[in-house]
């Protein structure tokens, strides 16, 4: 036996044994990196030095001031802003509070860019709204999981900021204007959903359609559209760089919540912050082992055995990237999202490339499987947020989920086998050419 195989087994073998053992999924990670370069006697002052050069990139400052950026937004009204314009806009369909629930998850999700935020604050919200007009319990809180998934891939979506450093060379704002159509798809197809169900179930209308109504909500949700506008509209005209823009618009969040607003306290303010370092802290151990993890994947030549044994399987590009979305729909269950991204990019994107998919289009696919992964069992943070919102069981809960994963299951078919759903925004704006 080589001492590449022998390495592909120890590293795969420790971090599944550490896994089993109950150990934090970040350190199985470093650990498993770490015995694998003492047994090849690789240097490990060379992996130390790859995670270095991998966190000390400047887009993942980014990340930090998003989600800074949506504490601060939970704090103030603009939250509860954008469901007032999202019930005028679409409140007088039918399954009205349901279709609200779909657009201003895509409103706030694609404001904070955080599932977990989106169920957490505006959904504690609009389930309470649901229930009191007569909505099924476990429906609400179903569709208010499945609708905030749109929130990591409209933009601005940090987990798409990290594929962007991990991929190497793909644009960010070509990766937002992808996430842009997709999760507007994504939120047509759980549309049609809630408008089937609520026909079936009788759920009620809300107040027709008012233009007077409409322009009220609008302008109190023009604080919430401005930040949108800086986000997306400094990268898209290329006033800013999209590290800039998380910057601007954090910014942007503070002077509005709490000193236009004063809707915040001091008490508030040293909450958002805390919250934001743990998460980030977090956020960062992890990547910081994966990172290590998959400079070893890379050393062992992981990423050309997987490519030459996926294409001895089968040549046909159809059944590949089903292969390839079975695998991340699985991985999505057990693992967390950034390790996911660190450990699997490197080995499927030069699959994918070798296929003709752009990376663009792959890395929106590749968070749509993981995001599925945030409402699975047993990992599922979305789903545990759910249950301790909505005051509901986890087995009533995944219940309710099934029937919308398999509309999710639409979306996620058209972003792989469509590629002017995730490329056509991107190229017609000029990221690529």
């Amino acid at each position: 036996m080589s001492t590449m195989t022998m390495g592909i087994i120890i590293l795969a073998g420790s971090f599944i044994f550490m896994l089993i053992m109950g150990v934090e999924i970040a350190y199985s990670l470093g650990l498993a990196a770490v015995f694998t370069c003492l047994f090849m006697d690789i240097n490990l002052l060379v992996v130390f030095q790859a995670i270095f050069y991998k966190m000390a990139n400047y887009s993942l400052l980014a990340v930090p001031c998003f989600m800074l950026m949506g504490e601060f937004m939970s704090i103030g009204s603009m939250a509860t802003n954008i469901v007032g314009l999202a019930n005028v806009l679409v409140g007088w369909m039918p399954g009205g509070l349901a279709m609200v629930n779909v657009v201003d998850s895509m409103f706030f999700g694609g404001i904070s860019g955080s599932a977990v935020a989106d169920v957490s604050s505006i959904g504690a919200i609009v389930i309470r709204l649901m229930k009191e007009a007569g909505y099924d319990e476990d429906f609400s809180v179903a569709l208010t999981c499945t609708s905030s998934i749109q929130g990591i891939i409209i933009p601005p979506s940090h987990n798409l900021v990290i594929y962007a450093v991990t991929a190497g060379g793909v644009s960010i704002a070509a990766l937002y204007m992808g996430g842009y159509l997709s999760g507007i798809m994504l939120g047509l197809c759980l549309a049609v959903y809630c408008f089937i169900v609520s026909k079936k179930r009788k759920y009620p209308i809300a107040e027709p359609f008012k233009w007077s109504n409409f322009v009220k909500a609008l302008w109190k949700s023009l604080p919430a559209i401005g930040c949108m506008i800086v986000v997306v509209g400094g990268v898209l005209f290329g006033w800013m760089t999209a590290t800039e823009s998380a910057a601007a618009a954090c910014v942007y969040c503070f002077i509005f919540t709490f000193i236009i607003e004063r809707a915040g306290t001091r008490r508030d303010l040293y909450e958002a912050f805390s919250n934001t370092i743990k998460t980030i802290g977090s956020v960062l151990i992890l990547a910081a082992c994966a990172t290590a993890f998959s400079w070893v994947i890379t050393y062992l030549r992981i990423p050309q055995i997987v490519t030459a044994g996926l294409f001895s399987i089968t040549e046909n590009k159809v059944l590949m990237l089903i292969i390839i979305n079975g695998i991340l729909l699985i991985m999505g269950m057990f693992m967390n999202m950034v390790s996911i991204i660190y450990i699997m990019v490197p080995i499927l994107l030069p699959v994918v490339t070798k296929l003709g998919m752009h990376p663009v289009q792959f890395g929106i696919m590749l968070i749509l499987n993981l995001g599925v992964g945030l409402l699975t069992p047993p990992v599922g943070q979305v789903l545990f947020v759910g249950c301790s919102v909505g005051n509901i069981s986890m087995e009533r809960l995944t219940k309710a989920l099934l029937p919308q994963l398999a509309f999710m299951g639409v979306a996620l078919v058209l972003i792989t086998f469509w590629p002017p759903l995730t490329m056509w925004l991107p190229t017609v704006v000029g990221y690529i050419v």
